[in-house]
């Protein structure tokens, strides 16, 4: 764990808790019952996709971040921690307020809120109404937004930008979802694009334009 801020540790150590909880309460439950209640549950990247997003951060070194998809904020302690260490802004985007204020008060416990900035609302307006550029965007949304989200997202991306996107592999139910992303991604020219067999599958494509290339 590359945590060494004790309060980031305790934070982590609680979603942790929460995510082991309740993978038994899901073990548990009757079969089909999981889409009503999908909401209640943390459903996070996992620690090993969290410490890749954060050492990727710390290494990209860009000015400004953007999460697509705050839920609970577990992700967003990983990427808060990374934008602390490289000097980056963060900008967490989710439209359920409740779950807003429960990851903010995580960070804020973590001391790491002053360097997010929490928007609530419709991803798709909170971009298009956003000027500036971002060098690094995790995409973790509805997977059927996940093609007008990079279609909006995608004018914006810095040089050598980086756009992570989760649940590549699973769940198999997105998978319709995730092909037409994958292909609008493919159609990109000046994006380089890998898949990564980490957690539940997760996408990186990197702008990398032609001039790029004669480096």
């Amino acid at each position: 764990m590359p945590f060494s801020d004790p309060n980031v540790l305790a934070v982590f150590a609680e979603y942790d808790q929460r995510h082991r909880a309740e993978r038994e309460r899901m073990a548990a439950l009757p079969p089909g019952t999981m889409g009503a209640i999908r909401d209640e549950f943390l459903l996070p990247v996992g620690a090993k996709v969290g410490d890749f997003l954060r050492s990727l951060a710390i290494a990209r070194e860009p000015e400004r971040i953007l999460e697509l998809g705050t839920s609970y904020g577990y992700s967003t302690l990983f990427l808060a921690d990374a934008a602390r260490e490289c000097g980056a802004k963060l900008v967490t985007v989710d439209v359920d307020p409740a779950k807003q204020d429960y990851a903010r008060a995580m960070l804020e416990r973590a001391g790491l809120a002053k360097h997010v900035e929490f928007r609530c609302g419709e991803a798709l307006e909170i971009v298009a109404a956003d000027e500036g550029e971002w060098g690094l965007v995790l995409l973790d949304i509805w997977k059927n937004l996940y093609l007008p989200c990079f279609e909006a997202v995608y004018p914006k991306l810095a040089e050598e930008g980086i756009i992570v996107s989760d649940n590549m592999i699973y769940p198999e139910s997105a998978r319709d979802a995730v092909r037409a992303y994958r292909h609008a991604v493919e159609a990109r020219p000046d994006l380089q694009t890998m898949l990564l067999p980490l957690g539940s599958g997760i996408e990186m494509s990197i702008k990398w334009s032609a001039g790029n290339a004669k480096l």
